[in-house]
């Protein structure tokens, strides 16, 4: 394994990287992680940058029932060999791409081989593709959600002002920043009732973490409670297209913005380097 893992990382060496991976991940799930993703990358697309959204939550993918679309092939599909990364991605509304994971993402760590030559091929064909790579984790702490968190230096960890949900987030967080302390690690608070419950939650979160983890996170907005979240879910809609002038609309394309205007602190790795990140993770 170990042989195998260095020659991934031989052949990711020889690419250039351009795209900014970011996951967006949570301690606790039912935050609205994955409807963040979504209408983030499509925020990103509207301003007119290259956006794609992988899909891997092994549990709950559903960022391709967010969208109204209805993926043929997943993961599983390209480390079979019978389809390459380029055949699998789907476009989405206004061009942004989805990658739909399934449970062939737990099936990184047993690639060997030609398959994982062909594989690593392919991820050099999307390498420069996109700008922002997003990803749409699983939520807590299981290895699987795990290794995609720690393989990416920007983080984006959602939660809500439940205390469960803060309590979780705040898990997270620590595990993250003991494992990778060069991690870029933003916060959205969602579902709040008003912007000073979000900033109050930010406050004590950044004031906990300062006192145990010697640590803080940016906080990189809110989302308030909003029905016309739930009522766009329904029609399976983002609702950055179903209500562009919603609450939630608004706190999105900020946020996007903000993202826009603070790179990560360090090079970013681009599609190869972090599904090399992943593999020597999982392989662990």
């Amino acid at each position: 394994m170990k042989d195998q893992a260095e020659g991934l990382r031989k052949m990711v060496g020889k690419s250039k990287p351009t795209s900014r991976i970011i996951a967006v991940t949570s301690g606790k799930g039912g935050v609205g992680k994955t409807n963040l993703a979504v209408n983030l990358g499509l925020a990103l697309v509207q301003m007119g940058y290259r956006v794609a959204l992988i899909d891997v939550d092994l549990g709950l993918a559903n960022a391709d029932i967010l969208l109204g679309l209805i993926p043929d092939y997943n993961l599983e599909h390209v480390f079979r060999g019978e389809k390459e990364l380029k055949d699998i991605l789907i476009e989405g509304p206004l061009g942004l791409k989805l990658l739909a994971g399934g449970s062939g993402v737990s099936d990184l760590a047993n690639l060997n081989g030609w398959r994982l030559e062909v594989f690593v091929n392919s991820l050099e064909e999307l390498n420069s593709e996109f700008d922002f790579v997003f990803l749409d984790t699983g939520a807590g702490i299981h290895r699987n959600v795990i290794s995609f968190v720690l393989a990416t230096s920007e983080v984006l960890v959602v939660t809500t002002p439940e205390p469960t949900s803060v309590t979780d987030a705040y898990g997270l967080i620590k595990i993250v920043y003991k494992q990778n302390p060069e991690a870029k690690i933003r916060l959205v608070v969602n579902m709040a009732k008003k912007p000073k419950e979000a900033e109050d939650v930010a406050a004590k979160l950044n004031s906990v973490l300062r006192k145990f983890v010697l640590r803080e996170v940016e906080y990189l907005g809110y989302i308030l409670y909003d029905a016309q979240v739930r009522a766009a879910v329904a029609k399976q809609l983002p609702v950055l297209l179903a209500s562009p002038s919603a609450l939630t609309s608004r706190s999105i394309k900020r946020m996007a913005h903000v993202l826009v205007g603070t790179g990560p602190d360090t090079k970013p790795v681009g599609i190869k380097g972090f599904f090399s990140r992943v593999y020597d993770l999982l392989s662990i």
